[in-house]
């Protein structure tokens, strides 16, 4: 019976200890002009730790469009059908390169035959062979519009899609910037919470980046017809980074 009291009353001390040892957890969100920044305070033994989660955006203008065509054959053998879609990716390339572009701004995207069936009671039966060879052309925007119509006047008899985005260095120097912002944005919240709290931010336990993705602009407007020029607009591209960093505060 002594043995059971004394037990209870040394988990009933334990108890007591750990609850001061971990203290109060406390959670905030703060408005941004993003999405809203979860910011939590926790005690750490004689250290309070301010968790932040910060986004910073700009917004640029395309600088890097791409242009993907295809140039696509049938025939009745996989020879014949892979020369003739090489004949007109030669002529659709050659007059790329008097249009202006470069060799090393048209890339292929991918190549292949295969072989065409007619489908019938009996059985598929090989009827012919298609030949496709995909492209893609790396231009400045203004030239897009322009290079889908010398690409499609010269063999190209599909248009995959135009994308536009930015190179990558004005990429780097974009999310450069977007970070920076994060960071401020951070800051502030840490700052405004603690503050708040009685407290003030004195230095930095942590920092963790987001991940970066490839921003692309939507196509404002296309038109084409007739002898006018097919003209596409694109919309601003938008970079955004994120950084979540633990302040402590005292």
């Amino acid at each position: 019976m002594h043995s059971r009291q004394t037990l209870a009353s040394l988990l009933l001390v334990a108890t007591i200890l750990l609850a001061g040892c971990l203290g109060p957890v406390q959670s905030f969100e703060t408005e941004s002009d993003g999405p809203r920044p979860a910011v939590r305070t926790t005690d750490v033994g004689n250290a309070t730790h301010v968790s932040v989660t910060g986004t910073g955006t700009v917004t640029a203008d395309a600088d890097l469009a791409l242009v993907r065509v295809a140039v696509t054959a049938t025939a009745e053998s996989a020879d014949d059908a892979r020369g003739q879609v090489a004949d007109d990716a030669d002529r659709m390339t050659a007059a790329l390169r008097d249009a202006g572009v470069d060799d090393d701004a048209v890339t292929t995207l991918s190549y292949r035959i295969t072989p065409e069936y007619d489908a019938s009671p009996d059985g598929r039966e090989i009827v012919g062979y298609r030949a496709v060879h995909a492209f893609e052309v790396e231009v400045a925007p203004a030239d897009a519009g322009r290079v889908v119509d010398v690409a499609v006047g010269n063999g190209a008899d599909t248009v995959d899609g135009v994308a536009f985005t930015l190179t990558d260095e004005t990429r780097a120097d974009l999310r450069e910037q977007a970070l920076a912002r994060a960071v401020e944005r951070a800051r502030a919240d840490a700052d405004a919470v603690a503050a708040a709290a009685g407290l003030s931010v004195t230095d930095v336990h942590q920092i963790d980046v987001g991940s970066e993705y490839v921003p692309y602009a939507p196509v404002a407007r296309e038109t084409a017809g007739g002898d006018a020029g097919t003209v596409l607009e694109p919309g601003p591209v938008t970079v955004s980074a994120s950084v979540s960093i633990t302040y402590v505060a005292e």
